[in-house]
């Protein structure tokens, strides 16, 4: 079976002129591979992706509502491990096919190839190619400024593989008051919003009204699968790009970066969405 999100390792520790040896908890990395598949059409490889193995599932649906194949609710039939003979175990739990009802909303490209942890699929999207895809501007969200500079400790505390390894990125929905709607962790700052928005799919739950809020900065594919989900804010402790910007402001997304302690930046944001305290 696959890792889990975390691996032991003999490591040295040189402080000084002293040395010690322990072992250290680190963030484990793997490929998944995706693979879809439709009535008429067997599985075939979309995309491999670096990750940190769980919330496969979510991954998966939230990769491909956010990269156009799966944008009808019902889109999505299952989502499961490959059983493939051909496979070993191992290989078997880092490789799920996504089915579908029909043929996908978008077709898909012969094959992304690898991605990083990093980057998502970098390349693969342009302003001109996401506006083809007929995205409509999301709805606002309304919020008081205190909750929007609380936000990035509610996702701090919600991370409890960050605080015994100190290396995974998070991403998180919330209400507007605050509540804690879900949490999910990964190496890959892409593969974490994929999670969350792949457990609002896998749930059927909405996500109108909710808030994103992100670890670490805002680039423009963390912007394009908040558009593809309808999520109308993003808050995050990092800077965004300037493409992020440029997207947000084109279909409505309140963008708020550098959210620390009593400090936020405004960067996107209809008029009178986040109101005083």
């Amino acid at each position: 079976m696959t890792k889990g999100p975390t691996s032991r390792f003999k490591v040295e520790v040189l402080d000084g002129d002293r040395t010690s040896r322990r072992e250290d908890l680190v963030t484990t990395e793997e490929p998944l591979e995706l693979r879809l598949e439709w009535p008429g059409r067997p599985p075939e490889p979309l995309v491999v992706t670096m990750r940190t193995p769980g919330a496969d599932f979510e991954l998966a649906a939230g990769f491909c509502l956010g990269e156009g194949f799966a944008v009808r609710p019902d889109a999505i039939r299952t989502v499961a491990y490959c059983t493939d003979v051909a496979l070993t175990r191992e290989q078997q739990f880092n490789t799920v096919t996504v089915s579908l009802d029909a043929p996908p909303d978008r077709e898909p490209p012969q094959r992304y190839g690898v991605t990083s942890a990093a980057c998502g699929v970098c390349g693969q999207q342009s302003l001109d190619e996401l506006a083809d895809r007929d995205y409509a501007p999301v709805d606002p969200v309304e919020i008081t400024v205190d909750v929007v500079r609380r936000l990035p400790d509610l996702l701090r505390d919600a991370q409890p593989m960050f605080s015994r390894t100190g290396s995974l990125h998070a991403a998180g929905l919330f209400s507007t008051g605050g509540g804690k709607i879900v949490v999910k962790e990964d190496v890959g700052r892409h593969n974490a919003v994929d999670k969350v928005v792949g457990w609002t799919v896998l749930n059927q739950h909405r996500r109108t009204g909710l808030v994103l809020a992100v670890s670490g900065r805002i680039g423009y594919e963390i912007v394009q699968k908040a558009v593809a989900a309808g999520l109308g804010m993003i808050v995050a402790v990092g800077a965004p790009s300037s493409l992020a910007v440029d997207l947000a402001r084109q279909y409505g997304v309140t963008l708020v970066g550098f959210a620390r302690g009593d400090r936020c930046v405004v960067y996107s944001a209809p008029e009178r969405v986040i109101r005083p305290a």
